[in-house]
């Protein structure tokens, strides 16, 4: 009797807990009869339980709890089309929640999975509308936010499609395809390269011309230089020679000694010098007058 009364306790536990179900704070909950949806028997509608505490018949009900909160569609990068036919990639996010939780399981059998690849297709098909009636200059000139908001407005329709709530639709970033950005990087390296040697040639062209302008200018210069030094020479020269001839005019005398005596410095300056004369030479002229008055 003892082991009957534990027995019975403990199955009352188990119908007491397996009737109870918790639906948590940002969920939402579906109560399966077998394998048929639970629905209101007024309506027919499928009843979807708020979060708290709620009951259900033990090994005949189950139930499927779905995420309420706000999700993120964040895939990778698609290719889409401009007006100029153009490929761009695109990175872009999505942001959705569910508010139809009937709608959504019945158009996606519960799976967030087959959601996602829906409203990927919903809101690319939208995108895709967008770029295809702009240019890329359009495009990332600043019609950025244009696009996003007709996108949004164009996802609109999985409220009733699906049962979603699109909230937000971002673009994060535009970019070329990789092989359309190789072949653009080649050419704009090109452009550049030849503007470069363009600038260069320019360069070197005003160079020889500055350089030939101050050549040119130098010789002038130099000419000038020596035309004025032999002009200021032959001036000397002029002067010193109307000097000497004042000289020799006031005392020839005196001149011819005066050049003798020069004559002589220049020939005796050195120790080593040989000078070979007659001794009746009129060079030693001064000399033998001198030693003549010495005796």
């Amino acid at each position: 009797m003892k082991n009957f009364i534990i027995a019975l306790i403990v199955l009352f536990l188990v119908l007491t807990v397996s009737s109870v179900f918790v639906v948590s704070e940002g969920q939402r909950g579906i109560v399966f009869q077998f394998t048929k949806i639970k629905r209101d028997a007024d309506t027919g509608e499928m009843i979807v339980y708020e979060p708290g505490l709620h009951l259900k018949i033990p090994f005949i009900n189950n139930v499927r709890k779905l995420d309420a909160r706000i999700q993120t569609l964040d895939e990778a990068p698609d290719r889409f089309v401009t007006s100029e036919k153009k490929d761009l990639m695109v990175d872009s996010f999505v942001k959705w929640r569910i508010v139809d939780f009937s709608t959504f399981y019945l158009r996606t059998s519960g799976s967030v999975e087959n959601a996602r690849a829906l409203l990927k297709q919903k809101v690319n098909n939208g995108l895709r509308t967008e770029f295809g009636t702009r240019t890329i200059k359009e495009i990332v000139s600043g019609d950025r936010d244009g696009i996003m908001a007709k996108a949004l407005a164009s996802a609109e329709s999985s409220r009733e499609d699906l049962g979603i709530e699109v909230i937000d639709v971002r673009i994060k970033a535009i970019n070329l395809p990789a092989e359309v950005s190789a072949s653009i990087y080649d050419r704009m390296r090109a452009e550049r390269t030849a503007v470069a040697k363009e600038h260069r040639s320019k360069g070197q062209e005003q160079a020889e011309i500055i350089r030939a302008t101050i050549d040119a200018k130098v010789t002038v210069m130099l000419a000038t230089a020596q035309k004025e030094a032999q002009e200021m020479r032959g001036e000397g020269d002029a002067l010193a020679a109307k000097v000497y001839a004042d000289s020799y005019g006031q005392d020839p005398e005196f001149f011819s000694f005066y050049r003798s005596l020069e004559a002589y410095e220049k020939s005796f300056s050195s120790k080593s010098d040989i000078l070979v004369v007659k001794p009746d030479s009129d060079f030693f002229n001064y000399l033998k007058e001198g030693a003549k008055v010495q005796k």
